[in-house]
């Protein structure tokens, strides 16, 4: 036989008189006046305004902030990272990266199109985390609206340009190697080697 235990202890409410009170108590409780007091005290300071001027202030996105995908150059020759290995194609969940690649002269192989329907991306990251390259990383734009569900970036778009090249710095957010990573990895044989002919 199951036993039942009433949880309920209070007092079964029976006129309108009862009902008011049970209102009154449950509504003007000490927490509510703490809560008004915290927003009245936060309002009364001085200086005090999170509030950004919106077309002339922009907000300062951490490093890790997924927005609109940037394939980047390598920062001594300015060529492109991206070697055409078309993983992020493969890993994308929502099939919204294609690649067209082809062989150069020089036997390598070169990617004619990089395209994104950032319409169906969801920002996952993905993409960014298996690149070998850090070629295709995700930028701190957060601008992104369109007029249309469909709205592609293509390889002229995401790439950086050779004018900005100077501006484009080592990329530290999603994907890329923590800044202690030489701290984390293992010194071979070789290096040891190196160090000690540098004290010589």
């Amino acid at each position: 036989m199951v036993k039942y235990i009433k949880l309920d202890e209070r007092a079964e409410v029976k006129s309108s008189f009862d009902r008011f009170k049970q209102f009154l108590h449950r509504t003007f409780r000490g927490e509510l006046f703490v809560g008004l007091w915290v927003v009245l005290r936060e309002m009364l300071k001085k200086n005090n305004s999170h509030t950004i001027l919106y077309p002339m202030e922009k907000f300062e996105l951490s490093d890790r902030y997924r927005g609109i995908h940037k394939l980047l150059r390598l920062l001594e020759s300015g060529n492109e990272r991206c070697i055409g290995c078309g993983l992020c194609e493969k890993i994308c969940v929502s099939n919204c990266i294609r690649m067209e690649t082809t062989l150069g002269d020089d036997g390598r192989k070169k990617v004619l199109n990089y395209s994104i329907n950032f319409g169906r991306c969801v920002y996952c990251g993905l993409c960014a985390d298996v690149c070998p390259e850090l070629a295709i990383v995700h930028g701190g734009d957060y601008e992104f609206a369109s007029e249309q569900r469909a709205f592609f970036g293509f390889k002229k778009d995401l790439l950086t340009k050779y004018d900005e090249l100077k501006n484009q710095k080592e990329f530290t957010g999603f994907g890329s190697l923590p800044e202690n990573v030489d701290d984390l990895i293992k010194l071979t044989p070789t290096v040891y080697t190196k160090k000690v002919d540098e004290n010589v």
